[in-house]
């Protein structure tokens, strides 16, 4: 099956690409063509025009990755409105394409993210939970929504609910490693903020799980089934980098540094991967020391 992939320059996305054959991507610089293997095909986007519509042809399945980076950058006005219209009007958009291809793929696989529940204190969230009511929260619901509106004509709509993707060369980890390299990490705030974390081997694997059974449909929590608090989470991240991690920094000083985005990184999501266990998927790395170690080798 041919896959169109958005986003497929980023963490998640180049990662994809070397799992599929022949991939399409839509991308706002087609001329970087080693990004999409032998075979592939580049074409021109930026999310807030429409695809256009030849990049649809033949294909099977959509990957919907793209959006503007959250975590780069203080929360300004004009950021919040390019992270809302990358996801939402982005998604839009890519369904309009869609409605108007004449060979329609079976199944959109649409990224969205924990940061929907919003902030829940140590309630156990699932697909079922409603959504939070902050800022993240309210995008990732307009998200999903405009990805379900695929299925009027047809087509099967999975959102992942992403969690803290841990891997090599990128993502979150990269930007958590240097204090603790210097010997001066430690837990945010209270550390008793859940985090739900998964290994980018885990994510790219559920997508093609996704897209491979037809039994997957709807929000799919795309998390390890072992979430951990912070404390704990810096406490092992330290072990496995064989440093101290006893340097807490507290949630003023992160929100004078960092402005709206800190309250992110306080927030608290304890979320588990119900429906993809129920779909029979395995995780390969289901506890958090031996993803670290796998990210870190």
């Amino acid at each position: 099956m041919r896959v169109l992939v958005t986003g497929a320059t980023g963490f998640v996305g180049t990662r994809l690409l070397r799992s599929l054959d022949r991939p399409a991507i839509l991308t706002r610089s087609p001329l970087v063509a080693g990004i999409n293997g032998p075979g592939g095909t580049a074409y021109r986007w930026t999310p807030l025009g429409e695809p256009p519509p030849e990049a649809c042809a033949g294909v099977g399945a959509v990957v919907h990755l793209a959006g503007e980076p959250v975590a780069e950058g203080r929360w300004s006005l004009e950021k919040k409105a390019r992270i809302r219209d990358s996801r939402v009007t982005g998604t839009r958009n890519l369904v309009r394409m869609i409605e108007r291809s004449s060979g329609k793929p079976r199944v959109l696989v649409c990224a969205s993210a924990v940061g929907y529940y919003g902030d829940r204190g140590d309630e156990v969230l699932d697909e079922s939970s409603p959504p939070g009511s902050d800022f993240l929260a309210e995008v990732c619901r307009a998200w999903e929504e405009a990805a379900a509106a695929a299925r009027a004509f047809g087509v099967r709509v999975v959102s992942l609910r992403i969690g803290i993707v841990l891997g090599a060369g990128g993502g979150a980890l990269s930007k958590m490693l240097p204090p603790f390299r210097f010997g001066v990490g430690g837990r945010l705030g209270s550390g008793r903020q859940w985090m739900s974390w998964v290994h980018l081997d885990d994510v790219v694997d559920l997508i093609l799980h996704a897209i491979g059974n037809e039994a997957v449909s709807g929000p799919v929590n795309a998390v390890a089934p072992a979430p951990v608090t912070n404390a704990d989470f810096t406490r092992t991240l330290g072990r496995v980098l064989r440093r101290p991690a006893i340097f807490p920094v507290p949630g003023f000083a992160l929100k004078a540094a960092l402005g709206e985005f800190a309250g992110v990184l306080l927030s608290s999501q304890r979320v588990a991967p119900r429906a993809a266990l129920a779909s029979g998927y395995v995780f390969k790395y289901p506890a958090l020391e031996g993803a670290l170690r796998e990210a870190l080798s």
